[in-house]
């Protein structure tokens, strides 16, 4: 299967529409074995993906380590990697689990979006991933949806200092792209307000069923050139799964109001012959400020079922009701 490729932003960077996010082999939720891990990372490449989205924050270091493992038998010129910055890794105790992660690397974590902390965090994903320089940096959690009323500090460090430390990394040819990874479009847009952003990884506020950043972020983007990748697609399951009994909706069970919004768009999708979750694909697919779809999986079979997904045709009256 081969994807179009699309520019992020006014950069040289350009990535494959679909993209493999790489949260769930850093162990989200459950283990995912190294042989899982790898097997689910060759199916994506065979399939032709060639964007890879991780995090410090994916394991504490377990994804990047992974996923640099990985790649270190492809030509560095072949695949276009993005990390985050935001949250800083040091040796520390061995856990069961951190931050809904299963079994993560025995590292420590603190918040710092400092020019410091941006350049230390830099440093240490491009040791963890074998290489020297990454395509996107996101600033990963910036904002209330995180840090709530404490979000002020962190804000006053990424646009005092962290912001200037990334712009720096990309005039010396480290990075290729500067956004944010983040759960919210408020903090797109107060930061848009300071600093013109190349691309933001979205995660579950365009979707099928939350249109949040319809109402101002969008047009923002347009004004600014910058493109949308966008994660969290299926709000945490329930645009996957459908309106089922205890169906998670961001990151917790749904309410009985998001359960009704979603009977209604499942019911909507089979009456042009499309499932629930190929809709929300496809919806995302079609979004024209998006550069590319993350699919965030630890297994091969869902990668398979949702790349399955992406290839089917859609009708007429599908194609409306995934563009409208």
């Amino acid at each position: 299967m081969s994807f179009v490729t699309k520019p992020v932003g006014n950069t040289q960077v350009s990535v494959t529409s679909l993209s493999l996010g790489c949260a769930s082999i850093g162990n989200l939720g459950g283990i995912v074995s190294d042989a899982d891990a790898t097997a689910v990372m060759d199916h994506a490449w065979s399939a032709g993906i060639r964007y890879f989205d991780t995090a410090p924050h994916y394991g504490r270091g377990l994804s990047e380590q992974r996923i640099g493992a990985f790649l270190q038998s492809k030509p560095r010129d072949a695949y276009v990697l993005s990390t985050k910055v935001g949250r800083v890794l040091s040796a520390g105790e061995t856990m069961d689990e951190a931050d809904g992660f299963v079994q993560p690397l025995p590292n420590a974590v603190r918040y710092d979006y400092s020019a410091d902390g941006v350049r230390e965090s830099f440093e240490s994903s491009c040791e963890r991933l074998g290489t020297d320089h990454v395509e996107i940096i996101f600033v990963h959690d910036i904002g209330a949806y995180t840090h709530g009323a404490g979000g002020a500090k962190h804000m006053d460090d990424l646009l005092g200092s962290g912001m200037g430390a990334l712009r720096d990394l990309r005039q010396a040819g480290r990075i290729g792209a500067i956004g944010l990874g983040v759960n919210e479009s408020q903090v797109c847009i107060d930061v848009m307000q300071h600093e013109t952003l190349d691309v933001i990884l979205l995660a579950g506020r365009l979707t099928l069923l939350d249109r949040e950043a319809e109402a101002e972020l969008l047009g923002r983007c347009a004004e600014q050139g910058t493109s949308l990748v966008l994660g969290g697609i299926f709000n945490s399951g329930i645009l996957a799964t459908g309106p089922k009994p205890g169906a998670w909706f961001d990151y917790a069970p749904a309410s009985q109001d998001i359960l009704d919004q979603v009977t209604a768009l499942q019911a909507r999708a089979e009456a042009v012959d499309l499932t629930l979750a190929e809709a929300a694909l496809h919806f995302a697919l079609n979004q024209p400020a998006a550069c590319s779809v993350l699919l965030g999986t630890g297994k091969v079979s869902s990668l398979q079922r949702n790349l399955a997904a992406a290839k089917k045709s859609l009708s007429e009256q599908a194609r409306s009701f995934v563009t409208t």
